[in-house]
Formats: C-alpha cells, structure tokens, sequence
C-alpha cells in the first residue's frame, strides 16, 4: 500500500502572475468584480488539477486568496476593525482590499485623512507579508465569510479530493496586533464559538479531514497561550467529533511545544522534517498510538532539489515505528514560497535546472518518496538519477571558488571596524555636507513608469542597443534629480530606473547567482518579486552601480546617496544554496558590497546607503538562536560598511523591524544614520529609543508608501513631533518608509512636497524655540 501524501498550500498567483494583473485591472477599474472573481476561480481549478496530476491524495482549499490569507481570516471571524465598517454576513471584497490597502479621501469621503490600512509585517521568517489583525479587549467575533466553505464545495463539486485549510486560533491570536499591548490570548473564549462553528458547517456539508494551520507552535509561547493551547483543542474537538483534524506546525522544531502537541485530542499532526529533523526521535516517542504523523519531508521553502537518499533514512525510520497507515508524506509548509514550475524555464543552464525543484516538482518528489519508501520497483531509476544529480552538485567547479574561499577566511576584527567613533565621523561629514536641521531625503527608489519598464523590457529583448537603454536612462535621471531639488530636498538619489529589483539587479552582476524567466513568488498582495537563486560562492567581477553614482553627482551640488542592498538582505530574498552555512555565504556577499562601497567612495560618492530591510526578519524564530545569528549578520553588515574613511557616511535602511529585542545589534551596526518603517504603526518603534539612547541619527518613516494615501503636511508634522518627543532633533532624518518604486508619481511628488514642507515648518518652530531659549 502506497503512503498517503497530501499538500498543505500551493502558489496563488498562477504560472504566469495571472491574479496579479487581475487584481490590479481591477484597483484600476479596468475589470470588472465578475471578471476577478472569474479569473480566481480559474486559477483555483489549475491549481487543483496540478497538484492532482502529481499524485497527491489530499488537495488544499482555502489557501487561495485575492490579498493574504490571515486577512481573509480576520475577516472570516468578522475582526474588521471598525474604520472599515461592519463585517456583516460576508465581507466583500472591496472591504477586504481597503483593510489591505487604506481608502483615499476621495474612496469614502469621510475627512482629509483617509481611512490608513492595516499593518503589514513578515510571515514569520520567510519574505511573505501578511496584514495583521487589530484586537482589543472585549473584541467581539462573528462569522463573516462564506469563502472557505464555498471553496471546499467548489473543489468537491469538480471531483477533487478537498481538505480545507484553517489558520487556527492560536497561531491567529498570537499574530495579531492589541490595542494598549494586551494579551490576546485572553480572547481564546470570546473566539471559540466562531471556531467551533466553523468546524460544525464543515462537517455539516460533508467534510472529512481539516487541516488547522499553527505555525505560532515553533515560536517561544508565553504561559497563557500555552495554556490556551489545551483549551482550543479541546472544545474544537468536542465540537464535530466526526471531523477529522490535522494539526499542522512548519518552520522549525516544536521543543518545549513538542509533548503539549502530541497530547491534543487531534487525529493527526504535520511536522517540518526538514527543519526540525533533529527532533525525529523525539516526534516518534511522544506520538499516541492513534494518531497519524505528517512528515513535511520536502522543503517547501527553498527550491533545491530533495536528496532522496537522506530523505528516505527519515521515512524508513518513520515507518518502523508508525507502520504504512499512520505516515503521510507532504512538502514541509505550503508551497506559497516557491515559484509554481520549472516547466516555463528554458533558458535556465541544464545543469543547474536539474538542482531545482518548484512547487509542481516538489510535490512529484513526494510523491516518488512514498513510492520508494515502500519499495516500488518502478521508482528505483528514479532513485538512482537523484543520487547522480546530487553528486554533480557538490563536485561541480561551478559551486567552488577557492579564491573566494581563500579571501573570506583572511578576514581580520580590524576589517569590521571604522577607522574613527562616530562622534569623529560626525564632524567629518558635517564638514563636507553642511545639512541643515531635520534633513529630508528618500529611501533611494522612484516610481518605476510604463515608459521605464517598456524600455527595459526593449532592452532585454534586443529592441534597444546599451547606447540607446543608457541614453535613456541617463535622461530619467536627468529628470528625478532636477525634480528633487525642486522639491527642496536635502540629500538626493538617482532614481534607481536601471534596478529591476533591488536584489535581482545585484545578483545578475555577481558570480554565484542564478535567474529564472518565470520564478516569481508572491511577496504581498499583488506585489510579486523573482527571487536570485544562489548556488555558488559568490564575488564581483566588476562595478555595478558606479556609472549611474557618478553621473547623478554630476548632475547637482547636492550629495548624492550611492544606493546599495546589504548582505544580509541579499541573502535573505534570494533563494540560498543548501550545502553551505548562511553566515558563510553572507560574508561572501559582504566582500563583494565592500569592494563596491570603496569604488563609490573613489567616484567621489560620500553618502552611502547599504540597505538592509530583511536584518530583522532573518532572526531565527526562537530566542535562544539569536545571538549566533546577530554575530555574523551585524559582523556581515559592518565587513561591507567599513572600508571607507570618516567623512564618507554610512547610511542604511529597515523596514518591518521591531527594534526593542534587537536595539542593541542595531546599534552594534554602527551605521551612521538608520532610516526605518514607522508611519503604519504610529510611531511605534520609537519606544524602543526611550530607554535606548541610540547613538547615532535616525530617519523614523512618515510616509506610509504601502498605501496609496497621500500623506497631509499635518499628518508628518504630527509623526515628526512623536519623533522628537524622544529623540535630539539633532539626530533625527526626514524620509518616507521606504522607496517608491512602486508608488506612481501623482502620489510622489505631492507627498515628498508635504514631507519637505512640514520638515521646513518644524525647523522654523525649533529655531524659534532656540531663540526664546537664548
């Protein structure tokens, strides 16, 4: 008898970013809601039929969403803040995108400040967002969505074997957001009913298995959600005795959760094999005797090829104690992490396409996996192929560069280090660049137009020479520095219109790195990005940013921001080679940023920002693994940063970061200014520099630029005055969150003239006080 195999979620966007368009037809007004809804139910159905087609048992519903799938369950359990309006019956869909996205004045007509969106922060430690739910005491829940029932029917109605899929409650508290930093694990009762009839109209329309998704089970739980773990499992168990349940856990090992799982009254537990591996014997001791184990043996994370062999020594061990009817074979999380096929990649090297596995090959390597485990004769060649692949792969002088490795491991303490203290520096820099108070600057990016893309695409394409590409690029840039001194700003950048992305345009200029056509994933929304695949050691064979760098400067009096990505977020949105540590592969990266820095800084280029959005989302999802990774990442950071002298200013940039757990590595940086998100949370982070005096200067975003509101000159002097209340105002920087690439020009440039406006009235405002003051 063949293992059960089963998948927990599979890739929304399409194979060619089909919702993507759709959705944003439909912002535009360009498609109708018929035509969206459409257009989602057919991608559903190739969905479904897909991964079919790969052999697996069980099929996910419900992990289809038109934005983020935590949103969809806050609005499933009516927790629509009350800006939006009620929740009614069944959310809408124009209710769901403007708790994603905020409402224009001229979407609501309620003030001149808009309706703001909800927070959006990263999904646990991978480089998807979700949108984060907004409790208070005493919240109140209600159903409120008929989606994922008419999702199940839908897929059994077409004849496929349909699972639903649930964020459990759980997980849903212990990511949400409370008002006054409440314990949300206090709302357990007041949600409960809504679970527990959930669960009852599942069953009602004939539902068989659930899987209910925790992945909060691998973070560290204080005691009351501990306590509330018990609690859930309980009452959802009593609810619908008949219905089956599938706990799922992903991203890392249960440790101190692992026994409280394995006691819940549930039919069946998922566990991530391939991250909590070294828990197997553990998982195999404290299982009951009736339940079922499901063993994410194939990462759903990374998009590596499954070594087989390896694999196999954990099935066999797996079946030696639970026997063929109690092991399921599944990918180790959903497959939302990874591109849908390697089908549409053809001009990726051969070679290295046979290292790969995306969504639809990594659920064909389950598959092969409960096949082999079994001792399927038919499999065996498959087997064998595997093995020679994975030997070709470590022997391949394509992977090794021993003066790569040579030069990583001559690196000195003293290579980490600036030549003077920041307050030295300071001195320096004002010298060179006399800013005055409060100065104003971007994160780096401009909005990248139709014009842009259709010239780049041209380019790629063969329609434009290099000559003709630059010729216009130059006059982009032309054209965004005379705006930005118009506008008034402090410290300018060039625009970034030859970046594709701000990973996938370094990773094409360094040895190491590899490019799909069609390997998108989704980051948030309809907002998708191409990851690098790394699959060697890396260097920089040339410049990569200098040419624009210079030209910019040329260009204006001004200083001029060289604009690079950091190691660690190169590292971190890219797709990592397996064979080696991270932290290696990281100072690798920070080599070749540091050989970069020192040519920026010879072209003249003072300021330079090494942009590091992803530092905080790559700590490990536990506390106790901290400190080894903020050693090398912070060590990676400073390895890129220090090479230039003290006049030259280091500058770099965060978003989605939580500073109060990590203010010291922050620090440790040692960069000489931080620009962070703030706006989406109202200044919340500054908390973190009320006990903390942080020692260097700041720019706390004031732009939400995730949202299409255009921020009132008002609104900034408000988050501005938050600023100061507990910073000097001599440290502090005026920035939007993050850049603008994304934003169109009609919101830029009205925003970034409130931005400089309101920088200039508080200037007045602190002279006036010094003034009195004398």
């Amino acid at each position: 008898m063949e293992l059960t195999t089963h998948n927990l979620g599979y890739p929304r966007i399409g194979p060619n970013r089909e919702l993507k368009r759709a959705v944003e037809s439909y912002w535009k007004g360009d498609l109708a809601l018929d035509a969206l809804l459409q257009t989602a139910s057919d991608l559903r159905r190739q969905a479904w039929t897909r991964q079919k087609a790969a052999g697996m048992h069980w099929l996910p519903t419900g992990d289809f969403s038109l934005y983020d799938h935590v949103l969809d369950t806050a609005a499933l359990l009516g927790a629509v803040p009350p800006r939006f309006g009620p929740p009614g019956d069944n959310v809408s869909v124009d209710q769901l995108f403007a708790m994603a996205r905020g409402l224009l004045e001229r979407e609501h007509g309620r003030g001149s400040q808009g309706i703001a969106p909800m927070e959006m922060t990263k999904w646990f430690d991978t480089n998807y967002h979700y949108i984060v739910p907004e409790l208070k005491a005493g919240q109140t829940f209600r159903l409120s969505s008929r989606k994922p029932f008419d999702e199940f029917l839908e897929a059994r109605q077409l004849g496929f074997p349909a699972k639903p899929v649930l964020l459990g409650p759980i997980s849903f508290l212990r990511l949400s957001k409370m008002e006054g930093n409440g314990d949300a694990a206090a709302l357990l009762p007041a949600l409960l009913p809504v679970y527990r009839e959930i669960l009852q109209r599942f069953g009602q329309i004939g539902c068989e298995w659930i899987q209910i998704d925790e992945p909060a089970l691998v973070l560290d739980l204080p005691p009351s959600f501990q306590a509330a773990l018990t609690v859930a499992y309980g009452e959802l168990r009593a609810a619908v005795p008949g219905l089956r349940i599938l706990l799922a856990t992903y991203f890392g090992p249960l440790r101190d959760n692992l026994e409280p799982v394995f006691s819940l009254p549930v039919d069946a537990v998922h566990w991530d094999a391939t991250r909590g591996g070294s828990e197997l014997e553990h998982v195999l001791s404290a299982i009951p005797r009736n339940m079922i184990l499901s063993l994410g043996i194939v990462d759903g994370r990374n998009v590596w090829r499954n070594r087989f062999s390896e694999s196999l020594l954990v099935i066999e061990r797996a079946l030696a104690v639970l026997g063929r009817d109690r092991l399921w074979l599944a990918p180790s999380c959903s497959l939302l992490h990874v591109p849908v096929s390697l089908e549409g990649e053809k001009r990726l090297d051969p070679e290295l396409r046979s290292w790969l596995a995306f969504a639809d090959e990594k659920l064909h390597e389950v598959r092969l996996l409960a096949r082999l485990a079994v001792g399927d004769p038919a499999s065996r060649p498959a087997l064998e192929e595997n093995r020679r692949i994975q030997e070709c792969r470590r022997a391949s002088s394509r992977v090794h560069d021993p003066e790569v490795a040579r030069r990583a491991a001559a690196v000195r303490p003293l290579d980490l280090q600036r030549k003077s203290p920041y307050p030295v520096r300071r001195k320096a820099q004002r010298s060179l660049h006399p800013l005055p108070l409060l100065p104003t600057t971007t994160i780096g990016s401009f909005p990248q137009t139709p014009e842009v893309r259709k010239a780049r695409a041209r380019w790629r394409a063969g329609g434009l020479t290099t000559a003709e590409y630059e010729s216009f690029l130059e006059g982009e840039i032309r054209k965004v520095v005379a705006l930005q001194e118009e506008i008034g700003l402090d410290v300018l950048v060039h625009g970034e219109f030859e970046r594709n992305d701000m990973v996938e345009y370094f990773g094409e200029q360094l040895a190491g790195f590899a490019f799909t056509e069609n390997g998108w994933v989704q980051s948030y929304g309809s907002r998708c990005t191409k990851p690098p695949i790394i699959f060697g050691d890396v260097s920089r064979p040339k410049p990569m940013t200098v040419r624009w760098s210079r030209f910019a400067q040329s260009l204006t009096q001004k200083p001029m921001k060289g604009m690079l990505t950091g190691p660690i977020t190169i590292l971190q949105w890219s797709f990592v080679r397996d064979d080696q540590p991270r932290s290696t592969t990281a100072r690798q990266i920070a080599l070749a940023i540091r050989d970069e820095v020192a040519d920026l800084e010879k072209a003249g280029i003072s300021i330079i920002q090494i942009d590091e959005p992803a530092l905080r989302e790559g700590l490990p999802l536990r506390r106790a693994d901290w400190p080894d990774y903020l050693t090398w990442a912070v060590e990676a950071f400073r390895l890129s940063a220090s090479v230039v002298d003290d006049a030259t200013a280091i500058h770099t940039h965060m978003c989605y970061s939580e500073f109060n757990d990590i203010i010291d590595a922050i620090a440790a940086l040692d960069a000489d200014v931080i620009s962070i998100e703030a706006s989406r949370s109202g200044m919340e982070l500054l908390h973190a520099f009320v006990h903390f005096r942080y020692p260097n200067e700041i720019g706390p975003g004031v732009w939400d630029i995730h949202s299409p509101r255009i921020p009132s000159v008002e609104e900034i002097v408000t988050a501005l005055r938050r600023a100061l209340a507990v910073l000097p105002a001599t440290a502090l920087w005026v920035n939007p969150d993050c850049g603008l690439k994304t934003r169109s020009p009609a919101e830029v440039v009205p925003s970034l003239r409130h931005m400089v406006a309101a920088a200039r009235l508080l200037r007045k405002e602190l002279a006036g006080k010094d003034e009195a003051g004398a």
